[in-house]
């Protein structure tokens, strides 16, 4: 109970909406300073802090006009300050599965699970547009505990995920990304690929047709 209590009073402060935005994206100290209407040294004092408890971490540098900015990320130890709702117990159910069911089987029961939870939402984004839709479908990813964000390119449509919701199962079970990957084609309306990465520096990444 004491440990919770921490963690929402944490989220609620200063520091909590510096750890969001970074959840977001990486960030300089100029681009949180900006975000949280807040002075340079008010930030890098906070960003010490959060250093110093092993939340973020300096993740590169981006030029500046006299010398470069320091950007700043994220730690992995800084995912489990979010909420996130029986992990264990979701990674247990899901082993006891794997023993039991093909590799297809499996990925067919990730596939509906992603599908069942956006049906709850459809509703929501009937007649709206894609870009309406893609708008709702980030929702409900932050609802469910993550951060995504959407990026366009020339060539490509991509979601990517800065905190996943399901991380408690995809480091043992990445057939769990399926889940996301149905839930967004079905509250988009169009084809979703996941494109994550499991091994080495982890990152959930989907591909809108």
């Amino acid at each position: 109970m004491e440990d919770s209590a921490w963690r929402s009073r944490l989220l609620e402060s200063t520091r909590g909406q510096i750890l969001e935005r970074l959840r977001t994206r990486d960030c300089t100290v100029n681009d949180l300073a900006a975000k949280l209407k807040l002075t340079d040294n008010a930030v890098r004092a906070h960003l010490i802090s959060l250093e110093r408890d092993g939340l973020i971490r300096q993740s590169g540098s981006q030029p500046g006009f006299r010398k470069p900015h320091a950007v700043y990320g994220l730690t992995k130890q800084a995912e489990q300050i979010f909420p996130k709702a029986y992990g264990p117990l979701l990674d247990l159910v899901v082993t006891v599965f794997t023993s039991n069911l093909s590799e297809r089987e499996l990925r067919a029961g990730m596939r509906d699970i992603g599908r069942r939870v956006a049906q709850e939402h459809l509703p929501e984004v009937k007649g709206k547009s894609r870009e309406e839709r893609i708008q709702a479908a980030l929702k409900i990813l932050k609802d469910l505990g993550g951060a995504a964000t959407f990026q366009k390119t020339e060539r490509k449509h991509l979601i990517r995920g800065n905190g996943c919701p399901l991380a408690a199962l995809t480091a043992n079970h990445p057939a769990a990304c399926l889940i996301a990957e149905s839930l967004l084609a079905r509250v988009i309306g169009v084809p979703v690929k996941q494109r994550c990465i499991h091994n080495g520096t982890a990152s959930c990444c989907f591909e809108v047709a």
